[in-house]
């Protein structure tokens, strides 16, 4: 019988050559034609080659399964080709074919997430010296970079920064951020290009097209836009469905697949939370759970099309760039149209906010529906410049649902370029005359029993953002500062017909107006130190002790004895004078 493990081991056995390779190792490029959407760096990297201006050391970085390190790997086949340097190795020569099959003696790969230490480093470091045994270049390529410790940067700056002649470093990383600037500045940086969708269906296309099987054009964008611009991840996906759909895929399988859910269900929960009809919305949602649909999915599509319909609202052109589904283009179109920028930019905030709570929540499902809940009442609410409005117009906020308006109460008379806050007419219909209560007479009155009442915020804002334009019983009008809240002549109006006997209005004026209670504070403050400063005696302690400087001043009268009791503790010399 013969030995299975000795045919298997043969190159030119059966098992050997019959073994299934994946798509993202069998279509893996080989040549600078190959990496799609990455002519920037081909174009610089060309003309470098051409002019014979190459760096000593590269930095690829990109998202994950972009072609890093086949990129690096191609460079490496470039430098090193019999007919090169060259921007096309021939693919053929001993070179080419040693490093496509990671055995060539002077092409160093190295995993930086295994071996992150200085002790590894100081291996590579050691082997610098020696020239290559057979071909143009030593290159060492460092995978995931960002992963070695800081001695291990520490130990490899040297080398990088002045290396052999012999010598190239190839780093690759989806952090460059944790690459330390000392090492960046050292390396040539190439950023390698998300894949767009359109490019990435295109491409998984043509790949299925020579592996013999069939796909629908929207299952083909579908798992373009779940690879997320990642090469690799969506040859995984496309390896996946070929073999989940017997050669035929559909568009229904490649949902089921991915957990995905219906493009037209989406629209139509849109819909339904964008009407405020909760039920529907709810009924929806379950429908798309039972089809195996995650609740986390369903927001990140509902999400991509608030997205969307933002995006073709502002760029209608969008709608129809090649590639985009007829019922995304037709309904998408019709949405844009009827949605305003900010129920849609309120509605990209919920879910943004309802994506993590259903990802942290034990029940996702549920935690789900609530936000579903949230958009739908929230439907009906104004948005916030139309409720700003509607209270300078002096209504109440009407709700955003289309209907007949309902009636308007009477505006106050406001003087020129002012803008008055309604009294709430319940409060003044209602609240009986109360001869208990106080009539304040002044501004400061009104302050002070702001105060007594514990409103310490309105006090505060009475206090520090008001400039009082005019005060009579009964009606205040003011200029707020920029800090005061857009509603403090509301709040002030319904605190004093609360607390006081009478009805009153507050105008918001435009007017200068006096200085702040706090600034006229301030200022006698600093008046009463600039006249206790030109005391004699005052002026003598100052001299006594310099850099001294009056911080406060208390008056003796106000708060000491009589003024003809002398006082005992701190008896005044003769022809001495009290003082402010």
């Amino acid at each position: 019988m013969p030995d299975e493990r000795a045919a298997t081991s043969d190159p030119d056995s059966p098992a050997r050559t019959t073994a299934y390779q994946v798509l993202a190792r069998k279509y893996r490029p080989r040549t600078f034609a190959d990496l799609i959407g990455q002519q920037a760096m081909v174009r610089t990297l060309s003309n470098a080659i051409a002019g014979g201006r190459l760096a000593h050391a590269f930095m690829l970085t990109g998202v994950r399964g972009i072609g890093k390190t086949s990129t690096a790997r191609i460079i490496a086949r470039a430098l090193n080709c019999v007919q090169g340097p060259t921007i096309e190795p021939c693919g053929t020569c001993e070179h080419c074919r040693a490093i496509a099959e990671d055995r060539h003696l002077d092409v160093i790969e190295m995993d930086a997430a295994s071996r992150t230490g200085v002790d590894e480093i100081r291996e590579l470091i050691d082997g610098v010296r020696y020239r290559p045994t057979s071909a143009r270049y030593k290159i060492y390529i460092v995978d995931e970079v960002h992963m070695l410790s800081r001695n291990a940067f520490n130990a490899l700056l040297k080398t990088l920064e002045e290396p052999p002649e012999h010598v190239k470093f190839i780093f690759a990383t989806t952090e460059i951020r944790k690459v330390p600037v000392t090492v960046l500045s050292r390396c040539q940086r190439f950023d390698l290009r998300r894949i767009d969708a359109e490019t990435l269906a295109a491409h998984f296309r043509g790949i299925a097209e020579r592996e013999g099987a069939t796909l629908e054009e929207t299952a083909l964008h579908m798992i373009a836009r779940a690879a997320d611009g990642s090469v690799r991840d969506g040859l995984s996906l496309l390896d996946q469905a070929i073999s989940h759909g017997g050669g035929t895929v559909t568009a229904d399988q490649v949902q089921g697949m991915l957990g995905l859910a219906d493009r037209v269900r989406t629209f139509d929960l849109m819909e339904t939370l964008l009407a405020g009809k909760a039920p529907e919305a709810l009924a929806i949602l379950d429908g798309l759970y039972d089809a195996g649909a995650d609740p986390a999915v369903v927001l990140e599509d509902l999400l991509e099309l608030t997205h969307w319909l933002t995006r073709i609202k502002l760029v209608p052109a969008a709608a129809t760039a090649p590639g985009v589904p007829e019922a995304e283009r037709t309904r998408g179109t019709a949405m844009a149209e009827a949605l305003a920028l900010p129920h849609l930019a309120r509605s990209w905030q919920m879910l943004l906010k309802g994506l993590s709570e259903v990802r942290m929540a034990p029940a996702p499902l549920q935690a789900a529906e609530m936000v579903l809940v949230r958009l739908a009442y929230a439907a009906d609410l104004p948005t916030p410049a139309e409720a700003v409005e509607a209270l300078r117009r002096g209504e109440a906020p009407a709700p955003a649902a289309k209907g007949p308006p309902g009636p308007r109460p009477p505006r106050a008379a406001l003087p020129s370029g002012g803008v008055a806050a309604p009294a709430p007419r319940a409060e003044v219909a209602e609240s009986p005359v109360a001869e208990d209560k106080p009539d304040p007479r002044s501004f400061a009155e009104v302050v002070d029993l702001a105060g007594r009442e514990r409103s310490m915020i309105l006090q505060a804002n009475l206090v520090s953002n008001v400039h009082l334009v005019r005060f009579e019983p009964g009606r205040i009008e003011f200029r707020p500062e920029p800090l005061a809240p857009p509603d403090l002549a509301q709040q002030l109006v319904r605190f004093l017909n609360g607390a006081t006997r009478r009805t009153w209005s507050v105008v918001v004026s435009r007017e200068g107006g006096e200085q702040t209670l706090s600034e006229q504070a301030r200022a006698a403050d600093a008046a009463a130190r600039a006249e206790a400063g030109r005391h004699p005696l005052v002026q003598a302690v100052l001299a006594a002790f310099p850099g001294a400087e009056v911080e406060s001043v208390r008056s003796l009268v106000a708060e000491g004895p009589e003024p003809d009791a002398p006082m005992e503790d701190d008896p005044l010399d003769p022809g001495e004078e009290p003082y402010e």
